[in-house]
């Protein structure tokens, strides 16, 4: 209604008059209308399509011609009938108070929902009485409907502003939730929000992550796809292709939409469709002979039957999606199949017996024949609903009729706290809709079954879905068959749950169906993204040598602990193995062997002395300085044996302090040997007394005081950073090499430069006695055991240095043992030999006689 105004240069006189307001356009009037104390409004679309218009823009558009009867609506038609009726009939709810209707078609038409809902909200006057003013209190109280998203976004943003409630029990799109475009909008059904994001949770539990996707190109469809890709991107989910469609859209849309698919890899299909634009894709599947696809359905169309029945419903076999749990209202079912209600209160007499002729199959005039040209009975108007199976009478979508008898009694509820009725409502004035709307937004109630009822701050209702499964049966016929559920109450680890072992899959598969990029990379591996493509397409790249990954489809491999190394598969971390020279390798056994093997001979050696020790040979050749030497020998060849077996605090301290000591005494005795035979020729000569200066006494004292000195280095080394036992876990990846780290590497080149020296200077002073007069050749024997000793230690640094592991312990085993036979034998071989073999030179004569 505008207001009529004569003149336009006096507004002030617009609502002054007999005459204030005045209608454009034809009225509207409800296909289905019933008076009352109170009446409730209805859209429903009667008919799901509508006839294209060509506009001249020179005259006012004709009435929208409706066409392809819907039956779902009238069914939710009967739905808020009977809930009205219930009410009517109940002395605890609203007693004493009537409600009316008044239901409209809209045709699913957003411009024509908009018309009607103006109508309910206004009426259909022609004109407003003086005093009246230009407004008058809206027709109806409370208004059940849209059928679809995108009509119930326009209508409830044009009765907003009027403070009209509007309770949709089947739109379900999240944007509606948002309460400064929607203010006076409700729904039974809950909101897409929460299903786009079931249904990612259910597509990433089936472990699909290469998926196609197609919606209704709408509101309910764009929505709620959108919120879908959000989450599934989350979940690590990718889509190959996302297409959009409407059932009015051009044929060559459609094949376009099928085109993306035949031409896509994944085997997923996530379809967030109505049934009617789902009735247009399937049919499309068959005739391209499209199948082995995995739908997964929104509960737009996943119980629907009327898509079960449709010829090429078997491109749907083994589909899994969500729908509204499953509801029972007692009396309803009966109820719907009643159609005198429908009867009764048809003010368009045209409506009711297209939707009669439509339900069974007949015509009221004979000879008439349908659109496929084949001549239909009679209609006589009394037709039984026994034995009919249609839309009409299938009754699968009964959670759909409980959220429509559910809108009725919220708003019936929110009437009696309005009035505050007990036995009775005596108060019957009708109430402002503002009122009506602030009780439903409070209002909490229980069914008669039980069921509890309230809308949150959003105006929406707790979301619960069921999970099915289509299920062939033998008759050809689809179940639908409840797997699982999914409760967003509930904590997020626990909102879905689902009985794998009961689902059928697409083509009567008893395995789930696969659909990636790319292969799931086995653990061992990581998965590295592919240039240019979605993270869902990638390569299986093997883990480095140290990283490994226990898990499918790793992102990242993990590094091992410093101790642990990577097995061949490079799935779990192992152990490494600790290599050090033990006694029970082949290596360490024959060490060990020649050092014992060089203990005895040491021993012998010293017993063949003993034994022979008044015998000149043993007399002139210092007995007390060679058993000296051959006991620092015997200690030589036993410290070996500390730098066997596993390493430990006290056998890296004493291998090397050991070692150094021992060698020392042993070099200072030959030193003090060499000094011995430099002294002696020297004493041959007329009026020398070199002896008397360099006599038993004095020789005790150099080998005390040279070997004091290496006890004062090695103490020093090892109170300030002594050797300790550590591992090695550089020198191999894949092992571990306990070794004595030798603390102080001046300490250690310290001991080794000392014996170095002190077997130079033995060496020097040797190498110039060498042509001295000897019978028995000491000093060039010397001179030979201190060459090779010098030549051992010289070739030990670089291969002490690039051994690795347990080799650089066996080769300073091997240079102890060298250097010390080559003393032993340099030096004491020769004199056992005249001692044991030779006895006729072992005399004084034979001593002297070169001297």
């Amino acid at each position: 209604l505008e207001p009529n105004r004569t003149s336009l240069e006096r507004p002030e006189n617009t609502c002054a008059g007999l005459v204030v307001c005045r209608r454009r356009g034809g009225p509207e009037y409800p296909q289905l209308a019933k008076d009352g104390d109170i009446i409730l409004g209805g859209i429903f679309s009667f008919h799901s399509s509508w006839q294209n218009r060509e506009l001249n823009y020179t005259q006012s558009p004709p009435p929208l011609q409706c066409t392809s009867l819907n039956f779902r609506a009238f069914q939710f038609t009967q739905a808020m009938l009977f809930a009205i009726e219930e009410i009517n009939n109940s002395t605890s709810l609203l007693p004493g108070v009537s409600l009316g209707y008044k239901i409209y078609d809209s045709c699913g038409s957003i411009a024509r929902g908009v018309r009607v809902a103006l109508a309910l909200a206004n009426g259909n006057q022609e004109t407003a009485t003086e005093g009246s003013g230009c407004s008058r209190p809206a027709q109806v109280q409370a208004i059940m409907g849209e059928d679809s998203s995108s009509p119930s976004m326009a209508t409830a943003t044009v009765l907003g502003p009027f403070h009209i409630p509007m309770i949709s029990h089947f739109a379900t799109c999240g944007c509606l939730s948002d309460k400064v475009k929607y203010p006076s909008f409700f729904r039974t059904i809950p909101s897409d929000h929460y299903q786009s994001r079931a249904l990612a949770q259910l597509v990433k539990h089936f472990g699909w992550t290469w998926v196609g996707a197609i919606r209704t190109n709408d509101d309910y469809g764009n929505n709620g796809m959108a919120t879908f890709i959000e989450t599934a991107e989350q979940l690590g989910i990718c889509l190959e292709y996302s297409v959009a469609f409407f059932r009015t859209d051009p044929e060559e849309k459609l094949q376009r939409v099928i085109e993306s698919i035949k031409t896509s890899k994944s085997k997923v299909i996530v379809a967030f469709l109505s049934f009617l634009d789902l009735d247009l894709l399937v049919k499309q599947f068959a005739r391209h002979n499209l199948t082995g696809y995995q739908w997964v359905g929104s509960e737009g169309w996943i119980i629907d039957s009327y898509i079960a029945r449709v010829e090429a419903h078997h491109v749907l076999n083994g589909a899994i999606g969500l729908s509204i749990a499953k509801a029972h209202v007692t009396g309803l079912g009966e109820f719907i199949l009643d159609v005198r209600p429908l009867k009764s209160a048809g003010i368009d007499s045209s409506m009711f017996t297209e939707f009669w002729e439509a339900l069974f199959d007949c015509r009221f005039r004979q000879g008439e024949r349908s659109e496929k040209g084949q001549s239909q009975q009679e209609c006589t108007g009394r037709e039984n609903l026994s034995g009919l199976q249609n839309i009409f009478t299938d009754l699968s979508l009964m959670a759909i009729f409980n959220n429509v008898y559910k809108g009725v009694l919220a708003v019936a509820h929110a009437l009696h706290n309005v009035w505050g009725c007990g036995e009775t409502c005596g108060n019957k004035t009708q109430p402002d809709p503002q009122t009506i709307l602030e009780h439903i937004k409070n209002v909490r109630f229980k069914t008669k079954e039980g069921e509890e009822v309230y809308f949150n701050e959003k105006g929406d209702v707790t979301a619960k879905y069921d999970i099915i499964n289509w299920q062939p049966k033998e008759d050809g016929n689809v179940e639908f068959v409840t797997v699982g559920l999914y409760d967003a109450s509930l904590p997020a680890d626990r909102q879905l749950t689902i009985n794998n072992s009961s689902l059928v899959w697409t083509q009567n598969a008893k395995l789930v169906p696969v659909s990636v990029c790319s292969e799931s990379c086995p653990p061992g591996t990581r998965k590295a993204v592919q240039k240019g493509k979605p993270v869902c397409c990638y390569d299986c790249i093997q883990c480095a040598e140290g990283e490994i990954s226990n898990n499918t489809d790793s992102v990242t491999c993990d590094q091992c602990h410093p101790e642990f190394w990577t097995n061949k598969k490079r799935d779990m971390c192992e152990k490494k193995e600790i290599e050090f020279l033990s006694y029970e390798e082949i290596m360490g056994v024959l060490l060990t062997a020649v050092s014992l093997l060089g203990t005895c001979m040491t021993s012998i050696v010293a017993f063949i002395f003993f034994r022979y020790k008044k015998t000149p040979i043993v007399r002139a050749n210092n007995s007390e300085l060679s058993f000296l030497l051959l006991f620092s020998l015997t200690l030589c060849f036993l410290c070996s044996l500390t730098f066997i077996g596993r390493p430990s605090e006290w056998s890296c301290m004493l291998r090397h302090t050991a070692f150094g000591i021992t060698f020392v005494l042993c070099i200072s005795c030959v030193l003090g040997k060499t000094i011995v035979v430099l002294m002696a020729f020297r004493a041959t000569l007329p009026g020398s007394n070199a002896m008397k200066w360099f006599g038993p006494p004095q020789q005790r004292l150099t080998v005390v005081s040279f070997t004091f000195v290496q006890a004062l280095i090695c103490t020093l080394w090892l109170v300030l950073s002594p050797p300790l036992p550590i591992k090695n876990l550089t020198t191999y990846k894949e092992k571990i090499i306990l070794e004595c780290d030798v603390g102080s590497a001046i300490g250690f080149w310290a001991v080794l430069g000392y014996i170095g020296l002190l077997a130079l200077l033995c060496f020097v002073l040797a190498f110039l006695a060498r042509k001295l007069p000897d019978n028995f050749n000491e000093a060039k024997f010397i001179t030979f055991s201190m060459l090779i000793f010098c030549a051992v230690w010289i070739t030990f640094i670089p291969a002490y240095v690039s051994s690795p592991g347990k080799f650089t312990v066996a080769v300073e085993i091997f240079a102890i043992l060298s250097s010390s036979f080559g003393l032993l034998f340099c030096i004491f071989a020769p004199k056992c030999y005249i001692i044991l073999m030779k006895p006729e030179k072992n005399t004084k004569k034979m001593m002297m006689g070169k001297m």
